[in-house]
């Protein structure tokens, strides 16, 4: 098994990066239309944690309330790729797991990323703490999850290690970071294919957390 960002990285100089954009958009854009139903026309700062070529930044930026948004990825190649496309956004290599933001923001979002970390409740309980400002939000699909049958050979098509789990303990495991899940249902479901498990989150207030 290799690390995802090394084969991530190995997509972009392939050009398989457009190829992720198109086939998640359609997930994406139904989590952030949901995402902004609950925030409404407040001003907002975001990181988009695993941004790959920065096709979300890009979506994201062109939004009147996003006041700025920072993309994060691991995958060097991948971030290569983004400052080439949009040379005026601003693009971090970093390891998600040990990075946190100068700022906390208003909202956090990811697509396709978190089954692939080592530590996926330390990095939400990073998110919660690090990342988010008072009442922030998380909003993220994951493809890979065991409700999904199409997804279960992935780890071994792909050759890295990714976490299996189930929607009620995805639902536990951002809960016991300290979330208050909003809302979580399959975006872009169709008869053909099981969904984008979607949640959205609030960072809960402190003193209830630490009760």
């Amino acid at each position: 098994m290799r690390p995802a960002t090394m084969v991530f990285s190995e997509w972009a100089e392939m050009g398989k990066d457009s190829g992720m954009e198109k086939g998640h958009f359609p997930a994406v854009n139904e989590i952030l239309a949901s995402t902004f139903e609950i925030m409404g026309s407040q001003n907002f700062r975001a990181i988009d944690a695993g941004c790959g070529n920065g096709w979300g930044v890009r979506m994201l930026s062109t939004m009147k309330n996003c006041e700025y948004i920072i993309g994060v990825d691991g995958a060097d190649a991948m971030i290569s790729k983004a400052c080439e496309i949009d040379k005026d956004g601003d693009y971090i290599c970093a390891d998600l797991e040990s990075w946190s933001p100068e700022k906390p923001v208003g909202l956090v979002h990811s697509m396709e990323v978190l089954y692939y970390l080592e530590d996926i409740p330390s990095f939400l309980h990073s998110v919660r703490d690090n990342w988010l400002q008072k009442d922030g939000i998380l909003a993220f699909g994951i493809d890979h999850y065991y409700e999904n049958d199409a997804c279960h050979d992935w780890s071994e098509k792909v050759g890295v290690v990714m976490a299996m789990l189930s929607e009620s303990e995805w639902r536990e495991m951002v809960e016991g970071a300290g979330f208050e899940i909003l809302r979580m249902f399959r975006a872009n479901q169709t008869d053909e294919w099981a969904g984008t498990l979607a949640i959205i989150a609030r960072k809960r207030d402190s003193s209830f957390y630490n009760n």
